[in-house]
């Protein structure tokens, strides 16, 4: 019987999670790998690039409705709220990454965030999940901005399997 248990605990971990690999060949000839890593069990997304010092690791905590980024070239994590109206929902995430990016597909869409310049003294208050991503690192707080083309300069972008640009502007080199 405790077998039994034992091995349903198992299987149930394992469908819990979805894991997604993807290797992109840059127009640059560098080579960009994107993990992305669902939790369904507590809603979590992880998102991770690598991309030499242009890398940045993202968690999507969909039950506080809050995303963090941690952008390596910055030395700094970045936390805003998911915007519900266009961000995908965990399945949409989970579908969309597994499908091929189609070359004819219309651009994704953006959203434009800045980042205040006062750090967040308590990354704790984010959750556990944004807690370990961003912790010893300076973070800091953002906003969606509605007018994006006022920033076109000083501006990190990010996509999200190609479904979602992210653009953060504003982020202070870590301390």
């Amino acid at each position: 019987m405790k077998a039994l248990i034992l091995l349903a605990a198992l299987l149930g971990v394992t469908f819990a999670s979805d894991t997604v690999d993807i290797n992109n060949q840059g127009n640059t000839g560098s080579n960009v790998h994107q993990t992305v890593n669902i939790d369904n069990h507590d809603n979590i997304a992880n998102v991770n690039q690598f991309n030499g010092w242009h890398s940045w690791n993202s968690i999507w905590d969909y039950n506080r409705g809050l995303f963090a980024a941690r952008l390596m070239s910055k030395r700094a994590c970045v936390v805003s709220r998911i915007n519900r109206n266009v961000v995908p929902s965990l399945e949409q995430l989970s579908k969309a990454s597994q499908e091929k990016p189609n070359p004819n597909a219309p651009p994704p869409r953006t959203l434009t965030y800045t980042v205040s310049q006062t750090r967040v003294k308590n990354v704790a208050q984010f959750g556990p999940h944004i807690e370990a991503l961003c912790k010893g690192v300076p973070t800091f707080f953002a906003q969606e901005v509605q007018e994006p083309s006022l920033y076109s300069s000083g501006c990190n972008t990010s996509g999200i399997i190609n479904i979602l640009g992210i653009t953060i502007c504003g982020v202070p080199t870590g301390c």
